[in-house]
Formats: structure tokens, C-alpha cells, sequence
């Protein structure tokens, strides 16, 4: 009796302490999805879920281990019940339990689930027993094929989202050029100051007649004409001026004018 009691007390020093990692464990990972939700990153959260894994399945292996009594043939029987609160019970469970009255007692020592819960679970065993394995083979390839099409939609969201965030942010111009042309527009910076060769003598050589005509309207300006007004000296000199070039060549509208100007009823 002493050795069961001994061997009852180790497993439940045993179950009491991997219970306390799984519970840290949990708190620590809801702690991270309320508080750091926003830097939470995908791999981490598997690492969470694969450490509440490995904490589970040691926690099984210590009920199933041959060495740990059943502990369904435990009876667990409240001695106390007091509407009271008691400070031993709110250490123990970390404030959660403030009083251990008819209550809560219900709650806290039941080694079944609820009424409906219990009548819920029932039901899908009794729905599943219904289901032939051909039906059920044909039911788990229809939702595996559904589960690979929404991957692989997933997949193709998230490609399409880094192939338009890369598009983005390339860049399509270089900015040393840019700079330099808005210098060169706006300030000048770069350019030269410098003509080519030949364009001032071109002009001059390719026109032989444009110092003859420069020289012959300065010297028609400079010589009045005798007994003419002088509000026809400057026509006479502009029209010398275009027809500078063509020596011996008389227009008729110079001719006109000399006429009249022969005739003019103040010449002396």
C-alpha cells in the first residue's frame, strides 16, 4: 500500500511539473499573439506549435508509461467547502480560484465533459460509424484536392505580389543623367562656348555681293540727291540696296522716281 502510494505521488510530481512547462509554454505563446502580433513571423509560430507538440506527446508518454498507476481508479473527494476565500487555493491556482465552494467544485473536479459536449461527440462518432471507408476515401481525396487548389492559389498571390513589388521598385532612369541634363538646361553647366569651325567665314564667302550692298547703302545715305525730298531719299537708297547685286540693271520704280524728281517744280 505504502509503495503504491509512493508510486502515486512520484507520477503526479511528475505530471504536475511537464503540466507547468505545457502551461508556461501556452502563456508565453498567447502573450506573443496579443502583445507581438505585428512582428510575428510565420516560422516562429511553427516553433511555438512544434514545442507545445513535443510537451504533449511527453506528457502522454508519462500516463502511458507502465510504471504510472491508473489514475481513473483515483477517487478525489473534497474534504472542505467553505463560500470563504482561501489563500492557499488562490497560490495555488495563480488567483484563478479565489473561493472552493459547491460552486465551482462541480467545474473543477469533473473527469467528464459537458452534457452537450459529451452528447455532441457522441453524435459525430455515431455520424463517422454511418460513413462506409469508400465514402470516406472519396471524401478525403475531395478535401485534400480542395486543400492543394487554395495552396497553390496562395502560391500564386503571393508570386504575383513579389513580381509587382519588384516591378515597382525598379528603377527605370539614372539619376547622374538626369542631374546632369536639368544642369545643363537650367545653368548651362557643360556646354561649350566654343562655334564650329567655318560658320562665321561661310557666311561671309558664300554671299560675295553682301559688302557691296552694305557699302552702297551706307554711301546712298551719306549722298543727298539734289532738288529731291528727302522723305524719298531713304525708298531710293533701300531699293539700290536689294538690286545692289545685279550691276547694270536699272528697276523701273528708280527710273520713276528720277523722272519725277527732274520735274519737280522747285528744281532750279
Amino acid at each position: 500500500m505504502q509503495r503504491e502510494e509512493k508510486q502515486l505521488e512520484l507520477t503526479l510530481e511528475a505530471l504536475i511539473s511537464q503540466v507547468a512547462d505545457l502551461k508556461n509554454s501556452l502563456v508565453s505563446f498567447i502573450y506573443k499573439l496579443e502583445n507581438e502580433y505585428d512582428r510575428l513571423t510565420w516560422p516562429s509560430v511553427l516553433d511555438s506549435f512544434a514545442l507545445l507538440s513535443g510537451q504533449l506527446n511527453t506528457l502522454n508518454k508519462v500516463l502511458k508509461h507502465e510504471k504510472t498507476p491508473l489514475l481513473r481508479n483515483q477517487v478525489i473527494i473534497p474534504l472542505v467547502l467553505s463560500p470563504d476565500r482561501d489563500e492557499e487555493i488562490m497560490r495555488q491556482t495563480e488567483g484563478r480560484v479565489p473561493v472552493f465552494s459547491h460552486e465551482v467544485v462541480p467545474d473543477h473536479l469533473r473527469t467528464k465533459p459537458d452534457p452537450e459536449v459529451e452528447e455532441q461527440e457522441k453524435q459525430l462518432i455515431t455520424d463517422a460509424a454511418r460513413i462506409s471507408p469508400d465514402v470516406a476515401q472519396k471524401q478525403i481525396q475531395s478535401l485534400n484536392k480542395m486543400c492543394s487548389n487554395l495552396l497553390e492559389k496562395i502560391s500564386k498571390e503571393e508570386r504575383e505580389s513579389e513580381s509587382g513589388g519588384l516591378r515597382q521598385n525598379k528603377q527605370t532612369f539614372n539619376p547622374a543623367d538626369t542631374n546632369a541634363l536639368v544642369a545643363a538646361i537650367a545653368f548651362g553647366k557643360g556646354l561649350s562656348n566654343r562655334r564650329p569651325p567655318g560658320s562665321g567665314a561661310s557666311v561671309q564667302s558664300g554671299q560675295p555681293g553682301a559688302g557691296a550692298i552694305i557699302a552702297g547703302a551706307s554711301g546712298m545715305q551719306q549722298v543727298p540727291m539734289s532738288g529731291a525730298p528727302a522723305q524719298q531719299q531713304p525708298m531710293m537708297a533701300g531699293v539700290q540696296m536689294t538690286q545692289a547685286g545685279q550691276p547694270g540693271k536699272m528697276p523701273s520704280g528708280i527710273k520713276t522716281n528720277i523722272k519725277s524728281a527732274s520735274m519737280h517744280p522747285y528744281q532750279r
